[in-house]
C-alpha cells in the first residue's frame, strides 16, 4: 500500500524537495489533546458570543502559534464576524382556528417558531394557512409549489427534503434520494420569504429531515444568531419555524383534510398549492442584543505565489447550553466539532513540519456553524483573501473516531475537479470511494465548505465510509446512526479516551496531501460544467473555464 502511494505522488507533482512527506506526520497526541480540551466542561460547549468564545478561541490562537502559523487577518489572529442575538419570549398559544376543532400548540414540545427579523416582537393573526408541498421553485426542473399562488401575508406549511427523497435510485428530477438545495430547511425559508409569506412553518419527520425532534427544538428554543446586517433580515418572513408530524396531522384534519394524502399529492409534478380554510394566529416578543463573534485564521505564507490561497477550514463552535439530559445541559460537542478542530491544528502542524509551499495556505477556524454557516458565510462574503485568488481547499467537520474503513465517501460527489485530484490519493491508501449512504441528509449543505461553494470557490467534503476494516458496513453502519440517534446535538456527545483515531489520520493525510498538492502546483481546479456553481466561478476567474 505504502509503495503504491510512492508510485502515485510523483505523478501529483508532490515535490519531497519542495517540503512535501509522502505520509504526513499526523500527531494523534494533538488529536486528543485538542479535542478533549475543547469538549472540556470547562468551554461550556463553545457557544459563541459567549464568555466560552473567549476561552475558545485564546487557545486556538495559543495551538496555531505553537504549530506555527502566522496570524492571518493583516498581523491579526482573528475576524470579527458581527452578529446579532435574538432570544424568542412570551409565547402566546399558537392557535389554528376556523377548522372543524382549534387546534391550540405549544412552543417547545409541539411546534417551534422564531424569527430572522431583528424586531421587538412577532404579531400575526388569522393568517390563511396555505399546504405549498415542498415549497419548491425550480423552473429549470419545471417544478412550482408557488404557482399561481399569492401567500402574501399567510402561512405555508411545508414539507421538509425534496419531492423524490424515497426514491431507491439517485435518479429523478430532484436526484431521488439525493437532497438537493431545494430540499433543504434554509432553501424553504428563502423561497417563502421570496413569496411573501407571513410565516413558514416545516413539518417534522424524523428520516427526511435526518435528525429528531429533540435537535430540532434544541436548535430553535434557546438564543439564535444571525449576521448583523442592514436592513436587520426584514425581507424574511415574520416568522418561522417546525411542526410535530403528528401536530400537522391535527392541523390538516381540523382543516378537513388527509395530511398523508395530501403529502402523497405533493410529491407529483404538477401539485397544485391547497388552502387549507383555516388561520394562523401566534405573538411572542423578541429580545435583541448586538454583538460579535471571531473566526480565527492563522497562515503559511507561500515562497513563490503568496497571493494564491489554499483553505483548510473547520467550525470551533458548537450549542452551548442546551436541552439537559439527565441533569447535564452542556452540549459538549466532542464529535460535532471538537475533532474537527484538532484536525485543523494536528495538519497545520504537518505543513509548517513540511515547510513552506510554492502558494500560501490559510487555516480558518469558523464560528456560528451550528446557527446557520454564519461565520464562513462572512468570511466568503467579505474575505481576507480574495475568493478569485483562493485555488480550494478543503473541510473538516466531524472526525471518524470509531477505526480505519476500506472507503472513503465523497460529500456531494460529481461536483468538482477536486474529486480527480484526490482519487489517487484515496487510492493510494488501498481504499475505495462509496457513495453516500444517506444522501438524504444532505450533509453537502449543512457545512461550511457550503459557503464557499456557493460563491464559487471549489471546496472538498469527504470522509471515511461506514465499511470499517474491524467489523465490515453493519458495524459501521450501526456506530453511523448510534451517533445520529444518541449523541448528536446532545449533551451525549463527548469525548472518549477510548476512541480509535486511526481512521480520523488516514482521512487527515489524505486532506493534508490534497491540500499540499493543491499549494505546490499551479492548477486551479474547477467545477464540473453540470454543478451549480460553475458560472460564478467562470465569471470570477475566466481563466478557469478554459
Amino acid at each position: 500500500m505504502r509503495l503504491s502511494l510512492i508510485l502515485v505522488l510523483p505523478l501529483l507533482a508532490l515535490s519531497a524537495s519542495a517540503g512535501a512527506q509522502t505520509r504526513p506526520d499526523i500527531s494523534v497526541e494533538t488529536l486528543k489533546t485538542v479535542d478533549k480540551e475543547l469538549s472540556s466542561d470547562a468551554y461550556e460547549g463553545r457557544a459563541p458570543t459567549t464568555a466560552a468564545e473567549d476561552k475558545t478561541v485564546a487557545y486556538i490562537i495559543d495551538r496555531f502559534k505553537a504549530a506555527g502559523l502566522k496570524p492571518g487577518n493583516h498581523g491579526e489572529w482573528t475576524q470579527t464576524v458581527p452578529m446579532v442575538e435574538l432570544t424568542a419570549t412570551n409565547f402566546s398559544p399558537i392557535t389554528f382556528a376556523g377548522g372543524k376543532l382549534p387546534v391550540s400548540l405549544k412552543q417547545g414540545p409541539d411546534i417551534v417558531m422564531r424569527t430572522f427579523r431583528v424586531t421587538p416582537s412577532v404579531a400575526i393573526k388569522d393568517s390563511p394557512v396555505v399546504f405549498v408541498g415542498y415549497g419548491i421553485n425550480a423552473p429549470e426542473r419545471g417544478w412550482n409549489d408557488y404557482a399561481g399562488l399569492d401567500v402574501k401575508g399567510k402561512t405555508v406549511i411545508i414539507l421538509v427534503n425534496d419531492p423524490d427523497w424515497q426514491s431507491a435510485s439517485r435518479d429523478g428530477l430532484f436526484d431521488g434520494r439525493t437532497m438537493t438545495y431545494y430540499g433543504r430547511w434554509t432553501y424553504k425559508y428563502e423561497e417563502a420569504a421570496r413569496q411573501g409569506a407571513a410565516a413558514a412553518i416545516i413539518v417534522h419527520d424524523t428520516e427526511p429531515a435526518a435528525y429528531g425532534w429533540g435537535v430540532v427544538e434544541s436548535s430553535n428554543t434557546h438564543p439564535t444568531l444571525e449576521l448583523d446586517e442592514k436592513g436587520d433580515h426584514m425581507g424574511e418572513s415574520q416568522a418561522i419555524g417546525w411542526v410535530q408530524l403528528d401536530q400537522a396531522r391535527a392541523i390538516f384534519a381540523s382543516a378537513g383534510q388527509d395530511f398523508d394524502a395530501l403529502r402523497t399529492q405533493a410529491g407529483a409534478k404538477g401539485f397544485k398549492a391547497v388552502p387549507l380554510g383555516v388561520t394562523a394566529s401566534m405573538a411572542f416578543d423578541i429580545s435583541v442584543k448586538r454583538q460579535a463573534s471571531k473566526n480565527v485564521i492563522g497562515v503559511l505564507p507561500g515562497k513563490v505565489a503568496a497571493n494564491e490561497w489554499v483553505l483548510f477550514t473547520a467550525h470551533w463552535d458548537h450549542l452551548g447550553r442546551c436541552t439537559p439530559v439527565k441533569g447535564d445541559d452542556i452540549c459538549n460537542g466532542a464529535v460535532d466539532n471538537a475533532s474537527g478542530m484538532a484536525g485543523l491544528v494536528a495538519i497545520a502542524e504537518a505543513q509548517v513540519k513540511a515547510g513552506p509551499a510554492r502558494r500560501s495556505m490559510a487555516f480558518i477556524a469558523v464560528t456560528a456553524e451550528e446557527s446557520g454557516l454564519l461565520g464562513s458565510k462572512y468570511y466568503a462574503e467579505n474575505p481576507v483573501y480574495p475568493l478569485d485568488h483562493t485555488v480550494g481547499g478543503v473541510n473538516m467537520d466531524g472526525l471518524n473516531v470509531v477505526g480505519r474503513t476500506k472507503d472513503f465517501v465523497l460529500t456531494g460527489a460529481g461536483k468538482s475537479e477536486l474529486e480527480d485530484l484526490v482519487k489517487p490519493l484515496i487510492a493510494a491508501q488501498g481504499r475505495t470511494i462509496s457513495p453516500e449512504p444517506s444522501p438524504e441528509r444532505g450533509y453537502y449543505f449543512r457545512s461550511d465548505h457550503f459557503s464557499f461553494a456557493r460563491l464559487g470557490v471549489p471546496m472538498l467534503d469527504g470522509t471515511s465510509g461506514e465499511n470499517l476494516v474491524v467489523g465490515g458496513v453493519a458495524a459501521g453502519h450501526a456506530a453511523a446512526e448510534d451517533y445520529v440517534t444518541n449523541r448528536y446535538h446532545k449533551p451525549q456527545d463527548e469525548y472518549d479516551a477510548a476512541w480509535d483515531w486511526s481512521g480520523a489520520v488516514d482521512d487527515l493525510t489524505i486532506y493534508y496531501q490534497m491540500g499540499r498538492l493543491l499549494a505546490q502546483g499551479t492548477r486551479w481546479p474547477n467545477w464540473y460544467k453540470s454543478a451549480e456553481f460553475r458560472a460564478i466561478r467562470d465569471k470570477s476567474r475566466p481563466s478557469a473555464a478554459k
